[in-house]
Order: C-alpha cells, then sequence, then structure tokens
C-alpha cells in the first residue's frame, strides 16, 4: 500500500531501526524513550494552565500519574489516557505531546497513567492499574483534579487503545461508575493468531510496528492461558453491551488495522454508538506526523472533535 509522500522519508528511515525485541527490555525503552522525543514530527505545543506528576494508591503500590489543566475554571472535562508501547514500553513522557493536545483543544483535564509494565508485571497488572486511577479520578480525586465526572473518557494509543475499551469493561463489570466515551487509537484488539489478519500479512516488515515485535509484545505481557482473556484480547469478548460510545482509529498501513476494525465493528453489533475512521496512506504512527502531514493533522482534528461532541452531550 502507498504511503503518503510526506511520511515515507520519516518512516523508511524509522524501518531501520534495530528491532526490539533483540535488545534488552531496558535497552528497548531507553530506545522508545528517545524516539519519543519527537525528531521535529509534532508541531508545537500550546500553553496549558498546569502539569503536574502525583501518585495515585493502587492494587500493588502507588501509581505515577501526570496531571494536564486546561487555562481557566473548572469543572473541567476529564480524559484519563493510557500510553502506547505494547505493554512493555514507554512511561509518562512518551504520549505528553498528545495529551497536552487533548488538554488544550478540547478543554480537558488529561490523567496520564504510568501502569504497570511487562515482562515484569504480566497481565492483568497494567488494565488494574489504569482501571484503579480511572475509579481514583471520577470519585475521591474529582474536587483535586476539578473536573465533571458525567464527562469523563478513556483514551489511549495501540497498547493504550487496549487499556482505553478494557477499562469500561471492567467498570461495567464490576459496577463501577462508567465513562461517557472510549477513544481507541490504532487499539491493540486481539493476540496474533493463526491464520494472521490480512494486515499483519502486509504490513509485516518495513513499517514502523514489525509484525514480529508484536509477537515478542504478546509473549511478555500474557501467558498461553491469559492470552484470550477478554480483558486482554477485547475482540475475544463474548459480551461488548452496555460499553459507552467508541471512536476508532486506524491507519492503513498498519499491522493492527484489521483487528481494530473488526472490534469497531462488534462494538456496532453489541449495540455500541461506534465512529470508525481509517486513514489511508499512514503506518501506526497515525498523528505523530502533524508538522509534515495534512493526514495526521486531519485525525487529531477528528479526535478533538469527537471528545467536544462527547463532552458537550
Amino acid at each position: 500500500m502507498p504511503l503518503s509522500p510526506e511520511i515515507r522519508a520519516i518512516i523508511d528511515e524509522a524501518s531501520q531501526k534495530p528491532l526490539f525485541n533483540t535488545m534488552p527490555i531496558e535497552e528497548a525503552r531507553a530506545f522508545i524513550a528517545k524516539m519519543s522525543e519527537g525528531a521535529g514530527w509534532s508541531e508545537s505545543l500550546p500553553e496549558l494552565g498546569k502539569i503536574y506528576d502525583r501518585t495515585v494508591r493502587g492494587p500493588a503500590g502507588d501509581i505515577p500519574v501526570r496531571v494536564y489543566r486546561p487555562k481557566g475554571d473548572g469543572p473541567f472535562p476529564l480524559v484519563v489516557y493510557f500510553h502506547g508501547g505494547g505493554f512493555a514500553l514507554g512511561d509518562l513522557n512518551i504520549d505528553d505531546a498528545m495529551c497536552q493536545r487533548y488538554c488544550h483543544e478540547a478543554e480537558a483535564v488529561v490523567v496520564s497513567v504510568d501502569y504497570r509494565l511487562a515482562p515484569e508485571h504480566k497481565f492483568p497488572a497494567a488494565p488494574e492499574d489504569c482501571y484503579a486511577v480511572t475509579v481514583w479520578a471520577m470519585g475521591d480525586g474529582a474536587a483535586e483534579l476539578e473536573i465533571d465526572p458525567e464527562r469523563a473518557v478513556t483514551a489511549g494509543m495501540s497498547a493504550g487503545g487496549n487499556l482505553a475499551t478494557v477499562v469500561p469493561m471492567m467498570l461495567r463489570d464490576r459496577g463501577e461508575k462508567q465513562v461517557k466515551g472510549q477513544l481507541l487509537q490504532v487499539p491493540v484488539a486481539d493476540c496474533p493468531g493463526d491464520p494472521e489478519t490480512q494486515s499483519y500479512q502486509q504490513f509485516a516488515s518495513g513499517y514502523m510496528l514489525p509484525a514480529e515485535e508484536m509477537y515478542w509484545f504478546w509473549d511478555m505481557y500474557t501467558d498461553k492461558d491469559t492470552r484470550q482473556h477478554p480483558y486482554a484480547a477485547p475482540l475475544r469478548s463474548d459480551d461488548l453491551a452496555n460499553l459507552p460510545p467508541a471512536f476508532v482509529l486506524t491507519g492503513e498501513c498498519d499491522v493492527l488495522r484489521d483487528e481494530g476494525e473488526a472490534y469497531a465493528a462488534k462494538l456496532k453489533q453489541a449495540g455500541v454508538e461506534v465512529q470508525a475512521i481509517r486513514y489511508d496512506g499512514v503506518d501506526h504512527f497515525v498523528c505523530a506526523f502533524t508538522a509534515v502531514s495534512p493526514i495526521s493533522r486531519r485525525a487529531v482534528a477528528d479526535k478533538i472533535a469527537w471528545l467536544k461532541d462527547i463532552f458537550a452531550r
């Protein structure tokens, strides 16, 4: 599939990087931290009211979070954000630019979660941490955050997109207050299977998320007996009813494209309101190239528009 000419050179260069699955885990984490510095791909960031770090009590100790607060007076809507990185890489810095965009353009408080990572902490550590922070933010933390718990969404990219749909499932199943929406950017929706999806076959190499890295991530995140649990692979769930509206964003040239689109279709079949958009000519990092790509800028604008619509209801 043809890549957009604006990002072809970036992706060609990035595809030459060493594969994460060939590195020791700490080296891979350092490498992605350096990549997340931006390399000039993103536009300049807005000035916010306040950004600060704190911790939230979780099931296995304190969970670091970063809070982004817009200018002005609350109560604000809330975005609870979960970063990407294959459940094994990444931290509060990896998606910092996107969190700032959500805060400024959607005029929302953003709480970004530094959940526990695999392989030190296998499934279900990550979703349990994300669930705990979401419950706190809409409950005991609402006054501190100056948020309206009736206008809260979960959001995330890739592995974070997985967690952003799993947390609403957990809230539903455990009888907690539900969020108003779920923003799922290129989500990990299923464990790789046999046969592989068409997108896994088409884009297995030469792009910024090789198939063999996804296999490596899954091997670190889950055991064979947990891999198909619906909180790990939500596409495997038998019950997607009574979940909040979803925005599902996929990239044409991404190994995860087909499972994300299958998940959007399954949500619709369960009666969930879904807006699903595939962006042509881009890979897994659809929204990372706003400085050079009109496709990236359109994808970010679409996400912000969806957030504003959800918050206005």
